[in-house]
């Protein structure tokens, strides 16, 4: 697959894609014609990579009473056609047993095609919250789109793509419960400031835990975390019997501390008084 530029602005503009897609209505889209279902391969650039098994036999039962509502979006590929938008109602379509389905055939390179995918997958509601955080992020890392853009064409609140852009920080264990349902983008949201996601993540899960009450929780891990220990230098014997014999001529505290390397370092001389200073200024100033 062809590599998108950083900084590449889509050709045709997002706008443009988001024309491609046929609306969530429930009157049937536009379509091009039929194919067969054998001729149509899903797209293993796919961004979306789990499809809930439940929900795929509901959309079959729906497809055997009323059929496909909303065409699916391919491209010509070799012999056959690429799924750009539509692979859940083309794998609920087999299940239904048909033969055709409907469908949009659009020339599309490589990367018309993966943005487009992505945007029909966020516009999708059962989309969970991680699959529609990683394609805000790949919209904005591989695509040069911003927040800002996103939000106004697809409909989003700034904060709403920010908030499950985060969640994609987490370990992916806890990524994983969020995938299964087992805790919300809500609990997942107050894990971000957990000192320990995965273990407050399983008491959420274990305790059946409310939002509310996770935030109290990770705000209370933060509260009480324990600071790092200072670390200890250990002085060998020679640099301690040097800033002895110094303290000795001095008459005052002498501090040695080495640097990097064994030729550098500092000393610190601590004075108690002006009259102590005056003394070891004219100590050095005397050679």
């Amino acid at each position: 697959m062809a590599k998108p530029g950083k900084t590449r602005g889509l050709g045709r503009g997002l706008s443009a894609l988001m024309a491609e897609l046929p609306p969530e209505t429930e009157t049937p889209g536009t379509a091009d014609g039929q194919l067969p279902i054998e001729k149509i391969h899903p797209n293993p650039d796919q961004p979306r990579r789990m499809f809930d098994q439940d929900s795929l036999e509901e959309l079959a039962d729906s497809i055997r009473q009323r059929g496909i509502i909303q065409p699916i979006i391919v491209r010509p590929l070799n012999d056959g056609y690429q799924i750009v938008a539509g692979e859940r109602r083309w794998r609920a379509a087999q299940l239904a047993q048909l033969h055709k389905v409907p469908v949009v055939i659009r020339e599309l390179d490589d990367t018309e095609t993966l943005e487009l995918a992505i945007i029909e997958n966020i516009q999708r509601s059962e989309l969970n919250p991680i699959d529609e955080g990683a394609g805000y992020k790949q919209l904005i890392e591989r695509f040069g789109h911003t927040q800002e853009e996103l939000s106004r064409i697809l409909g989003k609140s700034r904060s709403h793509i920010a908030n499950l852009m985060r969640l994609l920080g987490l370990p992916d264990s806890v990524q994983a419960l969020v995938n299964k349902g087992d805790i919300s983008a809500g609990h997942a949201r107050a894990l971000i400031t957990a000192n320990d996601p995965e273990a407050l993540a399983r008491r959420v899960v274990r305790d059946g835990l409310s939002v509310r009450a996770t935030e109290t929780l990770a705000n209370g891990q933060r509260k009480t975390a324990p600071k790092p220990a200072k670390k200890v230098v250990t002085k060998d014997a020679d640099t301690r019997r040097i800033e002895e014999d110094l303290s000795a001529q001095l008459n005052m505290p002498v501090q040695i501390v080495r640097g990097k390397t064994p030729e550098d370092g500092k000393v610190t001389l601590q004075y108690k008084s002006l009259d102590q200073l005056d003394d070891l200024l004219s100590l050095l100033s005397r050679g």
